[in-house]
């Protein structure tokens, strides 16, 4: 439930985030999912959980279906543009609102609310995510991302000072509408060096957009997929694999990349002189510190510089769809074990527990899951033999897209029957 109050007397504009007088730096520790970075924010005294993303301008709130009440300051409805190939949604804009990241404050917070029910990107993470944050924050601090140990670390740009540390290299970036851009080099399915202009996006899950033109040419080997949700819909385009990517002396092989149809940018019509965006599945392989202020950043590669380039070569995309019951035969009645948050306990002999439901949220045209006879709205109960409410939403994709080449078994829950399916996977570039 909104509390919304709409004034007419004036309030504080610009209004800056602050730490405590005398600290030079506030650490924050945060949750990497679907290489999304998830952070604790409480907003007019409510706790919440934002992704801080670099590519949106003011904070955004949407999914506040599970929250009792949450007051809203100086609200005017107004209509806004977000990515996807729907239409410009409508949304409350709201001012004067108290943000709260541990000690760090800011006591007039500009946002923006949506109210459509439809936008919730929470079931695709596995966690409740309420809103977005980004430019506000790297405006006013020196911005340190360790990607390896899950930490932010925000530092007063007055006292900051960088330090020479090896296999660290630093990037000149441009702010443009209060976006970070970096120059980088691809090559596509040769050693033809490319220059291109990318957007930094921690809100982004993918590693690398571009955009077709006469340079920047779609390789041969693709296939059609869904990439993602945006603002105003979804995000359809080409997946495909090409040669490295090069930013300084990083050089990155055979990287996963995305050709978005451009109308996913329905209003936004100028995109400058901007070739792609970088998102977390990259950014994730460096840690790095963005200084907006000096307009510079900085990029140390981490434990994560090695890992392959994720593919969903299933074709099968999941999602949280609420709760269920499961009952399980207990060998041992002193035995203490917990499945989700409800326990029952019957006879001694059996658990009723409340577990969530994982159901299939699409699948790709063509792909193993397709053609096994898997279908939209399927509830998964179990893949390779391993009853599916143990793992988090992340770890059951990676089951089912692990491993090219090996078989896999998914049971399911279609119209009150279990079913069992079995596909190979394959390599999609071949």
């Amino acid at each position: 439930m909104l509390i919304m109050c709409f004034c007419s007397q004036g309030y504080l504009h610009a209004q800056k985030y602050r730490l405590p007088e005398g600290k030079k730096a506030e650490k924050i520790k945060f949750e990497l999912l679907n290489n999304l970075i998830i952070v604790p924010l409480e907003v007019n005294g409510v706790a919440l959980s934002f992704v801080l993303d670099s590519g949106v301008n003011k904070p955004i709130l949407f999914n506040l279906a599970d929250q009792d009440s949450i007051q809203l300051n100086n609200v005017s409805e107004v209509s806004i543009n977000g990515l996807g190939e729907g239409e410009a949604i409508n949304a409350l804009r709201s001012h004067g609102n108290n943000f709260r990241l541990g000690a760090i404050k800011n006591l007039s917070q500009e946002l923006y609310v949506v109210m459509d029910a439809a936008i919730n990107f929470s079931p695709s993470l596995g966690i409740p995510v309420h809103g977005i944050i980004g430019f506000d924050l790297f405006r006013d601090f020196v911005v340190e991302i360790d990607y390896s140990k899950q930490f932010l670390k925000f530092h007063d740009p007055k006292t900051y000072q960088y330090k020479k540390r090896a296999n660290r290299e630093s990037f000149d970036i441009s702010l443009v509408r209060n976006k970070a851009y970096l120059n980088a080099k691809v090559g596509l399915e040769n050693d033809e060096m490319v220059a291109v202009k990318m957007l930094l996006d921690t809100g982004s899950s993918d590693a690398i957009w571009l955009f077709e033109n006469d340079s920047i040419v779609l390789p041969r080997n693709h296939y059609d997929d869904f990439l993602g949700k945006g603002l105003s819909g979804d995000v359809h385009g080409k997946r495909t694999r090409i040669s490295h990517i090069q930013i300084g002396d990083f050089v990155l092989n055979d990287a996963q990349a995305s050709f978005p149809n451009m109308s996913v940018f329905g209003a936004i019509t100028d995109l400058g002189d901007r070739n792609g965006t970088l998102g977390g599945a990259l950014l994730k392989r460096f840690n790095i510190v963005f200084d907006y202020q000096n307009k510079k950043i900085s990029l140390k590669k981490n434990r994560n510089f090695k890992l392959p380039f994720y593919y969903n070569t299933s074709g099968i995309n999941l999602q949280h769809a609420g709760v269920r019951y499961i009952s399980e035969r207990i060998l041992n009645s002193t035995e203490k074990t917990t499945y989700g948050n409800v326990q029952i306990m019957l006879a001694g002999a059996t658990r009723l527990s409340l577990v969530p439901e994982i159901i299939v949220s699409g699948i790709r045209a063509g792909s193993p899951a397709y053609s096994s006879g898997l279908k939209e709205g399927d509830v998964i109960l179990a893949v390779n033999g391993k009853r599916i409410h143990r793992y988090k939403l992340q770890e059951i994709l990676q089951m089912l897209n692990k491993n090219k080449d090996k078989r896999v078994k998914i049971l399911v829950t279609r119209s009150n029957r279990d079913l069992l399916f079995s596909f190979i996977l394959k390599d999609l570039f071949k």
